[in-house]
C-alpha cells in the first residue's frame, strides 16, 4: 500500500500533466468552480467542484521528502509516510494511556541499547545483548495494545478506494477517493493522523522498509545503478541520496527521530489539501477549516540552501552484473520553476521518446534494431530543484551499452546541428495537448496536479499556463537548449554490463 518512488519514470506522466494545453475558456471554467483558501495556520486548501458522479478525491501534498534529510536519518521521510498509516491516539489502539506508557518504555530501552551497541571502545557484548532483549520485550508489550490496520479498515468500510501514498526526493503525498457523503469523516481521519501521529510499531515497520530497500535496490541491478548514477550526478545536493535511505541509517534512526522530523517539517504552511469531485465548496470549506484548522501554527522551515555546483567533467558509473544490460545518461538542467527553459525540455522529452514516432524509437529500435526500448525523460529525480534530463535504452541481444551510447549521441548531435522540422514541432504540440487533456478525466489526477502546482508555483493555474509556454517553444529554442545542456562536461553516464572475465579484459 505504501511506497516510495524513483520519480523520473512517474514524472514522464505526472510532471507532463503540468503542461496541460487548455483553451482560455477551460481555464475560466475551472476558475469558476475552484476555490483556494489559506487557513489561519497557513495550510492551503484547493477545492474544485465536479458533479459528474457522487464521489470525490483528495490529495494532500506535504512539501518535504528526502531533500531535508542528512546523514544518519536518510530514509526518515519515507519512514514517516509509513507511520501515517499506523493510526492515532484514537485509531489503532485498544488502550491509549497504557499504550502510550508502553511506547515510552520502547523509546527508553531502544535508546539504552543503541548507545551501548554504538560504543567504539570497551563495548560489552553481553550488556548489548541484555539491552537488546529488554528492548524487544518492551516492543512485545506495546504490541498488545495495537489494533492493526484500523485506519485502513475505516476507510475501506466507508467506501474508500485507491488509498495510497508516496515519498520522493522532495515531497510526500497521501490520497484516496471517498463517496461524497463521507467528507466529514475524511476530514477527521486525515487531520487526525497529522494532528496526533503515533510512532506505533515503528521498529517493526523499520524492518519492513529495510527489506523494501533490499528488494528494490540491493538485490536489483537497476536499483543499484540508479542509486549510483544519482550519487555521481549530485555530489552536494540531496538528490544524490536514496529516498529509501542508506542501510546503516535504516538500522539506526529511532522513533524519536521520526517524531522530531514530523514536528519540524509537517507544518501547516507546507501542506496543500486539494479536494476534487462532487462537493459543494460552501459546505466543504467549513468542514475543512474545522478539522485541518486544528493543526498547530508552526513556522515554515527555512528553504534548502545547498545548490549543486556546476559539473566540470563527465562522470561514469558501471554496474557489472549478469542482468539485462542498460544504458543511461543524464545532463544537469534548470528546475521546473524556470519558466523560460522548462517548456523546452518538456518538448524535447516528447520529441525524443513519445511513442513509435519519437526519434529514439525510430533510430535505435525500428531502424538500427539495437535497442528493445529507448527514450528520455525530463525532471529526474525531481523538479523542485535543478535536476536532470535523462536518456536511456535497453539493448537487444548481441548489442552493448556502448552501441546505445553512440547511437544516442548521433541523435543528440542532430538536435545540436539541425533544427527539428516544422512537422515535428507541430506534432509535439498536438501530442502534448492530446496526451495531457486525457489526464483531466479523473478527479484523482486533477487533485494531485492541483496540489502539486499550488505547492510548487503557489498557484494551481500554473497547471494550465505551462501549456501556453510549450505552444510558444520554437525550433531555435530546442536547438539552443541542446547545445547548452547536452555537452560532455555536463554528462553523467550509467551502465549495466556483463561481468569482466577474471584476469582479462572485458569482453565485447
Amino acid at each position: 500500500m505504501k511506497t516510495y518512488r524513483t520519480r523520473g519514470l512517474l514524472l514522464f506522466v505526472s510532471v507532463a500533466a503540468m503542461a496541460v494545453l487548455a483553451r482560455a475558456q477551460d481555464v475560466a471554467l475551472f476558475e469558476k468552480r475552484t476555490t483556494v483558501k489559506i487557513l489561519d495556520n497557513g495550510l492551503t486548501v484547493v477545492i474544485c467542484e465536479r458533479h459528474e458522479a457522487p464521489v470525490f478525491s483528495f490529495f494532500i501534498h506535504v512539501d518535504v521528502g528526502a531533500d531535508r534529510e542528512y546523514p544518519g536519518i536518510t530514509g526518515l521521510a519515507h519512514m514517516f509516510e509509513h507511520m501515517a498509516f499506523k493510526g492515532t491516539d484514537k485509531i489503532g489502539t485498544k488502550n491509549w494511556p497504557a499504550e502510550k506508557a508502553a511506547l515510552a518504555k520502547v523509546d527508553e530501552t531502544y535508546d539504552a541499547y543503541d548507545r551501548a551497541r554504538r560504543r567504539e571502545f570497551d563495548r560489552d557484548e553481553r550488556k548489548v545483548a541484555e539491552l537488546k532483549k529488554a528492548w524487544e520485550a518492551a516492543m512485545e508489550d506495546a504490541q498488545k495494545y495495537v489494533k492493526a490496520h484500523e485506519f485502513d479498515t475505516i476507510v475501506e468500510e466507508n467506501g474508500g478506494a485507491g488509498m495510497n501514498a508516496f515519498t520522493d526526493s522532495e515531497e510526500t503525498g497521501y490520497f484516496y477517493s471517498f463517496p461524497s457523503n463521507r467528507v466529514e469523516l475524511w476530514a477527521y481521519l486525515e487531520s487526525e493522523r497529522f494532528l496526533h501521529p503515533v510512532m506505533r510499531e515503528f521498529y517493526k515497520e523499520r524492518d519492513v522498509v529495510y527489506e523494501e530497500r533490499r528488494m528494490r535496490t540491493d538485490s536489483n541491478p537497476n536499483g543499484r545503478l540508479f542509486e549510483q548514477f544519482l550519487g555521481a550526478a549530485f555530489i552536494a545536493h540531496p538528490y544524490g541520496r536514496p529516498v529509501v535511505g542508506w542501510p546503516s541509517d535504516l538500522q539506526t534512526f529511532s522513533a524519536r527521530d521520526a517524531r522530531a522530523f514530523f514536528d519540524k517539517y509537517y507544518v501547516a504552511p507546507d501542506i496543500v489539501v486539494a479536494v476534487v469531485g462532487d462537493v459543494k465548496t460552501a459546505e466543504v470549506l467549513p468542514i475543512v477549516e474545522k478539522y485541518f484548522g486544528r493543526l498547530p501554527k508552526r513556522p515554515k522551515p527555512e528553504p534548502l540552501v545547498t545548490v549543486e555546483p556546476p559539473q566540470r567533467s563527465e562522470r561514469e558509473v558501471v554496474v557489472y552484473d549478469t542482468a539485462q544490460p542498460l544504458y543511461i545518461e543524464g545532463y544537469h538542467k534548470p528546475s521546473a520553476r524556470d519558466a523560460q527553459h522548462e517548456p523546452v525540455f518538456d518538448a524535447l522529452q516528447d520529441l525524443m521518446s513519445n511513442g513509435r514516432t519519437s526519434r529514439l524509437y525510430r533510430s535505435l529500435v525500428r531502424d538500427k534494431k539495437i535497442a528493445a526500448f529507448a527514450g528520455g525523460f525530463n525532471d529526474f529525480p525531481g523538479n523542485k530543484y535543478p535536476d536532470l534530463f535523462v536518456f536511456f535504452a535497453v539493448p537487444t541481444p548481441g548489442h552493448t551499452p556502448e552501441e546505445l551510447r553512440d547511437a544516442i549521441h548521433v541523435e543528440i548531435d542532430r538536435l545540436k546541428n539541425e533544427d527539428i522540422t516544422d512537422e515535428e514541432l507541430k506534432m509535439i504540440k498536438t501530442r502534448v495537448k492530446a496526451d495531457l487533456l486525457r489526464t483531466l478525466g479523473d478527479n484523482s489526477g486533477l487533485a494531485m496536479q492541483f496540489a502539486m502546482a499550488q505547492s510548487l508555483f503557489g498557484d494551481w493555474r500554473e497547471f494550465f499556463k505551462e501549456v501556453n509556454r510549450i505552444q510558444n517553444v520554437t525550433k531555435a529554442d530546442i536547438r539552443q537548449a541542446a547545445n547548452q545542456t547536452f555537452v560532455e562536461s555536463n554528462r553523467v553516464v550509467g551502465m549495466i554490463k556483463p561481468p569482466q572475465p577474471v584476469g582479462g579484459k572485458e569482453g565485447k
